[in-house]
């Protein structure tokens, strides 16, 4: 397994529809298991126990659950895993099949026994900033999350969302590929922020859209 000196990439995984194992069911899981529901994994968790929230999730149907201690062969076509017991041993069991079958998976007891490591994370709206230390100090990286949650408030969820529309709209009307990288350049130094905060920003049909594209091409 990799070291805490390893070189790591941070990427954004598309979960949605995918299975995604988390062995453990005490508080610890339940925090990984939320950001896999958040995300609209196909999340399984397998423990003999479940925390309150993790239980209701399991009655509302956001994640399966599999009622016993985890068993070699639970994880075959997972995409990740989080191994998330109290037991330091099952989490070695657990990253010693996921090495077998090549499927990252992030130890809670021991991360440099896993292959990757969870961030700390913020989120506004589709603005998602993730924050981590490489396992140096997780208190730390937290802590910045917060400075950032100050810096950056909610109105970045309705600004994100307004730069979707604008793309959506112009990946719909405009074929060009350098056409397009030139609007969304163009949207994204626009001073739309300011009128969030000032709460005179008022939200743009689909024909705005397009009169700005036709607009803006022939600046």
């Amino acid at each position: 397994m990799r070291g805490l000196l390893a070189g790591y990439i941070p990427i954004m995984l598309d979960c949605e529809g995918k299975r995604c194992v988390v062995v453990g069911g005490g508080k610890v899981a339940e925090r990984k298991a939320a950001s896999l529901v958040e995300a609209k994994a196909d999340v399984v968790v397998i423990s003999p126990t479940l925390t309150t929230s993790m239980a209701q999730w399991q009655e509302a149907g956001l994640i399966k659950w599999i009622a016993r201690p985890y068993e070699y062969g639970d994880l075959q076509e997972a995409l990740l895993i989080y191994a998330a017991t109290n037991s330091v041993e099952i989490n070695r069991q657990v990253a010693k099949e996921a090495a077998e079958l090549r499927i990252p998976v992030n130890i809670v007891t021991s991360q440099e026994e896993g292959t990757f490591m969870s961030p700390s994370v913020m989120r506004r709206g589709k603005l998602i900033i993730a924050v981590s230390t490489t396992g140096a100090g997780p208190a730390a990286a937290k802590e910045i999350r917060h400075q950032l949650e100050h810096e950056f408030g909610d109105e970045y969820e309705k600004y994100t969302e307004f730069l979707y529309r604008i793309r959506s709209v112009v990946q719909s009307k405009v074929s060009d590929p350098v056409r397009r990288h030139t609007l969304l350049k163009a949207a994204a130094t626009m001073d739309i922020l300011n009128s969030i905060r000032a709460g005179s920003f008022d939200w743009w049909s689909d024909e705005e859209i397009e009169s700005w594209i036709i607009q803006t091409q022939g600046e």
